[in-house]
């Protein structure tokens, strides 16, 4: 059906789609742990991890009920939210616990829509949350990376065929599950040597009166069941 109809347009976005081969599957997974692991990969690459990581702290801010101000995000691959509301509450300790979950959450909602082979829906919704993102950035780097971020998917679901939207999607929940996994572990490694007094851990800490190392295992907890519970569904086991 013309895709350039209303009902061209919700066919295509609700339909079915193939998912590639297992062996193809694999592989994504392991050019995403490959992007993870090695550190000249990994450094540019985490501007991904920082925009949905950012990206939580922002959403839930706002499903809590505080005032978003704005999101910036930096050369160096880290970033800051500012909302404002009670300094204090339920709703201030989701906020500071949503970062460092949001890429693993993310990717495992992503691997349940390509279990689904609901490969386009997962590139639009990618797509509107970047929108969305995109009103919040108040820096020139934000604006940039976000806006190139956004750009990619674009591409690849009006252009690219349906295999290479398919090889791009998993790629990209794999890079979620396996790169939400590691920011954890560097922040445990930051705050042994006192480089991260004031972490979203730390934060955690104060709201909640429980040691940031709670807070630690809670991440790991959240993202190595992301990784799992998401790896299986994305290989169908």
């Amino acid at each position: 059906m013309d895709s350039s109809t209303t009902a061209g347009l919700w066919d295509r976005l609700t339909g079915i789609q193939t998912a590639p081969a297992t062996w193809l599957v694999a592989a994504t997974g392991l050019a995403a742990l490959a992007v993870v692991a090695w550190r000249p990969l990994w450094l540019p690459a985490r501007n991904a991890i920082t925009i949905a990581h950012e990206g939580g702290h922002g959403l839930v801010a706002r499903l809590s009920g505080r005032r978003l101000e704005g999101i910036r995000l930096h050369s160096d691959t880290s970033g800051v939210t500012v909302s404002w509301g009670k300094p204090t509450g339920i709703g201030m300790v989701l906020t500071a616990a949503a970062g460092y979950t949001a890429p693993s959450l993310l990717g495992l909602g992503g691997a349940a829509l390509l279990s689904a082979h609901r490969i386009t829906v997962l590139l639009w919704a990618a797509t509107v949350l970047l929108v969305l993102l995109l009103v919040r950035i108040r820096n020139a780097y934000g604006l940039l990376t976000v806006v190139l971020t956004g750009a990619a998917f674009v591409l690849v679901s009006w252009l690219a065929s349906a295999q290479v939207q398919a090889v791009f999607a998993y790629a990209v929940v794999w890079f979620l599950l396996l790169g939400g996994v590691r920011p954890v572990f560097e922040l445990q490694r930051k705050r042994r040597g006192g480089a991260a007094p004031d972490s979203d851990a730390d934060q955690l800490g104060r709201l909640t009166h429980l040691h940031p190392v709670v807070w630690l295992g809670f991440f790991h907890t959240v993202t190595l069941c992301c990784l799992v519970g998401g790896g299986r569904w994305l290989l169908g086991l």
